[in-house]
């Protein structure tokens, strides 16, 4: 019995972000009826129950995992390990069941697409639920007036903690990467509510700006994507302790400063994603476009572990000597040249 409630712990750990296969439904298959719910894939009990109770915020739910893959592949679009997904059914497959920067980063970057998504959407008035953030009235200590439509970030978070933690708070998974997991989508999370900017308008006679009205904004999720990777290479490696009667994450190295609730952690080393390795879910580097004149991870060197690299060249045609004719059009001729692009071998 305790083993297979072991085995049963461990499934939920290593996929509790199976739901981001949300986005590979297709934008033509809206999610309108609650019936459609049992035949999502990826989703546990609870996150059926939750869609379909809140039907119409599904959609968002599903843009905010197609979100999160793409400002992973874009983030990571010049590392050994670029975000791939080989599996439709399983997103990322392998490389991220394991407690790894990778998986800390996939789980941050889409509690953060689900919140920014929803957010969006209230604002955008397509929710019945939610709307502005009305709380932000008055006139504030710089002067302006509080008006215009503020992001409701507080709807769209709270939504994203119910839908994205759900399998990690299921009864019985207390296990260091259930805790690892509930972290990082928290922290994903405040990197958008605590990133919120504050955008104005002038009014007054010829642009003047006798009265000024401003709103609370989300900040892009590119943004929010460049703040995740510097979290990600800044990471903490941590192991479970006893605190009181309470389980907590603690840093490996003791000799460390304690991680903060805005900090991504993980639980154990990555692999160097070197060599094709389906049982961690490496597909390798080889055949990857690399950089000849970096000394970064993108460079031949660093990207290909020492192979050495192929060159392939290629003429590219461009426009070229361009002149402007009055009034008023620009006339280019075509010029070709030889271009070389570098791959691992």
């Amino acid at each position: 019995i305790y083993t297979c409630l072991l085995m049963v712990a461990i499934i939920r750990q290593t996929t509790s972000f199976r739901w981001l296969a949300l986005a590979t439904t297709g934008v033509e298959t809206s999610i309108e009826q609650p019936g459609q719910c049992e035949q999502l894939t990826g989703l546990v009990k609870r996150q059926k129950s939750i869609c379909r109770k809140n039907i119409e915020v599904m959609d968002s739910v599903r843009y905010g995992a197609e979100e999160a893959i793409s400002e992973c592949q874009f983030q990571f679009m010049n590392r050994r390990w670029n975000c791939s997904t080989v599996d439709p059914q399983k997103v990322f497959g392998k490389a991220i069941r394991r407690g790894t920067r990778e998986s800390a980063f996939v789980h941050a970057i889409s509690a953060a697409g689900v919140a920014h998504s929803v957010t969006r959407a209230c604002s955008s008035g397509d929710l019945n639920k939610c709307g502005c953030d009305r709380s932000v009235r008055g006139t504030s200590a710089e002067g302006f007036q509080w008006s215009g439509c503020s992001d409701n970030v507080a709807y769209g978070t709270t939504f994203s903690a119910e839908f994205v933690d759900a399998r990690d708070r299921a009864k019985g998974a207390r296990s260091p990467r259930s805790l690892m997991n509930l972290h990082n989508n928290n922290a994903g999370r405040m990197t958008v509510e605590e990133n919120m900017e504050v955008e104005c308008k002038c009014h007054g006679v010829s642009g003047s700006c006798e009265l000024k009205t401003c709103w609370r904004a989300m900040p892009t999720f590119r943004e929010v994507g460049f703040l995740l990777k510097e979290k990600f290479d800044g990471a903490t490696e941590v192991q479970e302790r006893e605190r009181g009667s309470r389980r907590v994450l603690a840093p490996l190295n003791p000799h460390f400063k304690p991680h903060t609730d805005h900090d991504l952690v993980y639980l154990e080393s990555s692999p160097d994603f070197c060599e094709p390795n389906p049982s961690i879910g490496s597909l390798g580097t080889q055949g990857r476009r690399c950089n000849k004149t970096s000394k970064a991870i993108d460079g031949c060197e660093l990207m290909c572990c020492g192979r050495g690299h192929a060159i392939k060249r290629r003429t590219v045609v461009e426009r070229c000597h361009c002149k402007f004719y009055w009034c008023c059009f620009v006339k280019c001729k075509e010029c070709t040249k030889e271009v070389d692009d570098y791959f691992c071998e």
